[in-house]
């Protein structure tokens, strides 16, 4: 999700999935802070989208398609880290990513978290997306003094060997460590920092950083002497063989994954949602395969698609970090405006083990009301993301490298 490229060197193809699938991440958190089942119906009266006994299928493919967001922005950062190393010095391009890392993190932990909860008092600091992200880049910054192809094959070993550690005979030993957790173990774990502070951990970020140091490895297929053709071959052919391996893992249903497919009681379709329901807490092959696999089809289908959609769809794309930053904030502040005229009080701010201001257990609108908030919100970033990227593209400021 950082913009790693200069102007001159950006591809737009790049910029143009990444905005796609930013623009599908911002669904995904309106639907956290919106969504409200109809428990006067049973058969919508789900909080969990991924729960087959209570979800439906809208509200499971509401949140299946932004699977596609965090693997792809992981990757897509890798590739531009690569651009950038045709550039600098693997001194110069270390130093940035373990800065740029440590940034990061801490725009997770006091901006990002801030828009999460609006609790200035900072009393849960969250680990999600941004956090993997800076981890990885810290981790990578260390590892590009590697020679290339051992980047590869870790980044490979780890992405397909890492659902070895959901095996009980593996895993007994390992587990319930807090340097474990971090790696692989920890999903939406609790780390308390006193009475009243704690981490919540929703991205173990071992997995992650091998899909950005996969997207570093990638890289290579967009230095100046690989032509369009080519790439766009490998691209198709690498998207195209990881949707087959997903397809042929998940019908195995044996290993790719810690949540297996079946039959579902509710009937065919829900065993059809079932087959698609894989694991994102870490993302295992399955999850991988099933994301990157299309997103790699769409790269290549990008490269010479120009139209309205793509030009709008790059602006998004070309300021990342102003854009994941921005829309928290908006969606929160929308969510304070629902919240009174809803008729909520301000002794309703606070709920009790919910570290979301202005987030009561009744509040919220039904699925097609989650929709409408996120076009807004689409709608309402866009303006902003123009100007800012107009003026980053004609400002040279030192801070305008970190948002």
């Amino acid at each position: 999700m950082t913009n790693l490229t200069t102007p001159k060197n950006r591809i737009q193809s790049i910029d143009v999935l990444r905005g796609i699938v930013m623009v599908i991440m911002a669904l995904d958190h309106v639907r956290d802070f919106f969504y409200k089942a109809n428990v006067q119906d049973p058969s919508t009266a789900a909080t969990d989208p991924t729960n087959m006994a209570t979800t439906n299928p809208a509200l499971f493919f509401t949140r299946w398609i932004t699977h596609f967001c965090a693997p792809t922005f992981l990757f897509l950062s890798g590739v531009s880290i690569w651009m950038m190393s045709r550039r600098k010095t693997k001194k110069e391009l270390s130093l940035f990513l373990i800065k740029r890392g440590f940034w990061l993190v801490f725009v997770e932990l006091f901006i990002i978290g801030l828009g999460w909860t609006f609790d200035p008092l900072y009393h849960v600091f969250i680990l999600q997306v941004i956090w993997a992200i800076g981890i990885s880049m810290i981790l990578l910054g260390l590892l590009i003094w590697l020679p290339y192809t051992m980047i590869l094959v870790i980044g490979l070993a780890i992405v397909f060997g890492h659902n070895l550690l959901d095996y009980p005979f593996i895993n007994k030993d390992l587990k319930d460590g807090v340097i474990s957790d971090f790696l692989y173990f920890g999903a939406f774990k609790q780390f308390p920092l006193s009475n009243n502070r704690l981490v919540f951990l929703v991205y173990a970020f071992l997995p992650w950083t091998a899909i950005m140091m996969l997207g570093y490895c990638f890289g290579k297929i967009y230095d100046p002497q690989v032509s369009y053709l080519r790439r766009r071959k490998i691209l198709l052919f690498t998207g195209i063989s990881l949707t087959v391996l997903f397809l042929i893992l998940r019908v195995a249903n044996s290993y790719g994954d810690p949540l297996p497919w079946g039959p579902q009681p509710r009937g065919p379709v829900f065993t059809f949602l079932s087959f698609f329901n894989v694991n994102k807490y870490p993302p295992s092959l399955q999850f991988i395969c099933v994301t990157l696999g299309p997103a790699l089809i769409v790269l290549a289908l990008l490269e010479k698609w120009s139209n309205r959609f793509t030009a709008v769809m790059n602006i998004y794309g070309r300021v990342p970090m102003f854009y994941y930053i921005i829309h928290f904030y908006i969606i929160h502040l929308i969510a304070v405006i629902v919240f009174y005229a809803s008729g909520y009080t301000s002794n309703d701010i606070i709920t009790p083990g919910n570290p979301f201001l202005f987030r009561p257990p009744s509040f919220g609108v039904l699925l097609w009301g989650v929709y409408t908030i996120w076009i807004i919100v689409v709608v309402v970033l866009y303006p902003l993301c123009k100007k800012y990227n107009r003026y980053k593209s004609t400002h040279t400021h030192w801070w305008l490298s970190y948002i």
